[in-house]
């Protein structure tokens, strides 16, 4: 926005690939707010995202994002070195590097000869999927080679590959809450392991791991499947929107999930700046300048993103000059 100070407001946030038509909150007891979390409200969250994933409860261990995990898990499962199949989402790398293991970033699971291996599946930006079949094997080898597998499923709620309910050995699953209930401020996220795992990922994270008005929304939304069945409905016919917009406006999509696409384009830099300077931002990529990743616009932005990719042209001028803030 400092960048940009003459682009139109409100700006259309399609950079974070969250879906765009959020869980409704309900209005929640007053003590939700003014009492620290009892450990029986922790229990029932567990137990609904346990059954949301196809797992017992004991199997699941809740957090504050899966952020807060991945930062947990480096340094609880300490390693000198790391597979990640990549590129994908840049947080693992640091953390790991952070925790001083050697990172090495492989691209693809053959590859990964680390004692841990990291896996984004289906990955973020590219989408890129792995099989449930072809994971489950993976893990299997793994585990008989003492190693451990780490997958990180944070946009598989409205897709089919999940490896959550597998109850395979060594290895954990995360799964992000926000992205998929459109509610990434709430702050929550799961681990799912075998039951001596996620016992030692809850002990880490201590009696409070998640907030009371985080319990209470995450136990209602996780047991609401006519809402993740409507949402999921609901993105599939506004991503074939998105597409249509999209290759109209020159971009070939390269990758895609259910509440993001990746697009390719020539001038792709060009396009970033011309759609901010039309209050709308996406994501670029600094290891290729040719890409754009593309979150799914609620309805209600279909005019303003319709009208701002319908101009093809404008992307092939010269780049919108911009002042970066540090």
């Amino acid at each position: 926005m400092r960048a940009f100070p003459e682009a139109p407001p409100p700006w259309i946030d399609l950079s974070t690939g969250l879906n765009p038509v959020a869980y409704p909150v309900p209005e929640l007891a007053r003590d939700v707010w003014s009492r620290l979390p009892e450990p029986a409200a922790l229990e029932a969250l567990q137990a609904a995202a346990g059954a949301a994933y196809g797992v017992e409860p004991e199997r699941v261990a809740a957090a504050a994002g899966t952020q807060a995990l991945l930062q947990t898990l480096p340094r609880l499962f300490p390693t000198p070195e790391v597979s990640i199949v990549g590129p994908t989402y840049g947080e693992f790398e640091r953390a790991w590097k952070a925790a001083g293991a050697e990172v090495a970033i492989v691209a693809d699971l053959d590859a990964a000869t680390a004692p841990q291996v990291v896996v984004v599946n289906p990955n973020n930006p590219d989408g890129r999927m792995f099989s449930r079949r072809r994971l489950s094997d993976f893990a299997g080898r793994l585990a008989r080679e003492g190693r451990l597998l780490i997958v990180d499923e944070a946009y598989m709620d409205f897709e089919t590959e999940s490896v959550a309910g597998e109850r395979l050995p060594a290895t954990i699953v995360l799964r992000s809450f926000g992205k998929a209930y459109g509610l990434a401020g709430l702050r929550l996220g799961f681990a799912v392991a075998p039951p001596e795992v996620a016992a030692q990922i809850r002990a880490a994270l201590g009696p409070w791991p998640v907030s009371g008005p985080a319990l209470a929304i995450g136990t209602q939304a996780l047991a609401d499947g006519r809402w993740r069945e409507e949402a999921r409905r609901r993105l599939d016919d506004d991503g074939k929107w998105l597409d249509e917009a999209l290759i109209g406006a020159g971009f070939a999509i390269v990758g895609r999930t259910r509440l993001f696409r990746l697009a390719r384009r020539p001038g792709a830099a060009d396009a970033f700046a011309r759609l901010c300077a039309r209050g709308i931002l996406t994501r670029p990529f600094l290891w290729d300048s040719g890409l754009l990743r593309f979150g799914i616009p609620a309805r209600a932005q279909r005019p303003r993103v319709g009208e701002a990719l319908a101009r093809p042209a404008e992307f092939d001028e010269d780049t919108v000059g911009a002042t970066w803030p540090d």
